[in-house]
């Protein structure tokens, strides 16, 4: 069951399936059904920002079973600053400048651990011109947890709340090229 194919999708194409990668999103968070037209207004917001980058994973039939997406980080985003206020100044001068934000990485939990998440992030740290990339997930032994590990990330901050989600997450930064930790 590992047939999904990863490919690019520009930013127009994300948006015209910015409902179905939401209802990856609930499903692969747990998140309540509401979350995910919620989180499509920031979504539809990013395709704007400089460096967006997007993968799918579909199925021969296209149907999406996972996606992520980023771009570049600057001050003055949400996530950025959260996380510029999380760390100390050394942290935030070593990883928070020419770093893509990876804003979403998910995929439908019945087609996860078998390769499409790791694909999924593979191909998109692949192709972009940064020195770093930057993610935060949920602060706990998770599949995605233990695959961002693997790939060489390392811990910029744990335990961080932020606003909206009472679960603590971990942020994390790798420096590019990934790792291959197959």
């Amino acid at each position: 069951m590992t047939g999904a194919r990863i490919v690019e999708w520009s930013g127009r194409l994300f948006v015209a399936r910015i409902d179905e990668a939401m209802g990856v999103y609930v499903r692969a968070m747990r998140y309540p059904d509401h979350t995910g037209a919620q989180r499509a207004v920031s979504a539809r917001k990013h395709v704007a920002l400089p460096g967006f980058a997007c993968r799918a994973a579909l199925l021969d039939d296209d149907t999406l079973v996972g996606f992520g997406y980023g771009y570049t980080t600057r001050p003055g985003q949400w996530w950025h600053d959260l996380v510029r206020r999380a760390v100390d100044a050394e942290t935030a001068q070593r990883w928070l400048v020419d770093a893509f934000e990876l804003s979403e990485l998910h995929v439908l939990p019945e087609y996860q651990g078998i390769g499409i998440g790791r694909r999924l992030l593979t191909s998109l740290a692949s192709a972009i011109p940064h020195a770093a990339i930057l993610l935060s997930t949920p602060d706990t032994d998770t599949r995605a947890f233990r695959l961002y590990r693997d790939s060489g990330f390392v811990d910029l901050a744990r335990n961080y709340l932020f606003p909206g989600d009472g679960r603590p997450f971990a942020v994390l930064g790798a420096r590019l090229p990934l790792r291959d930790g197959r």
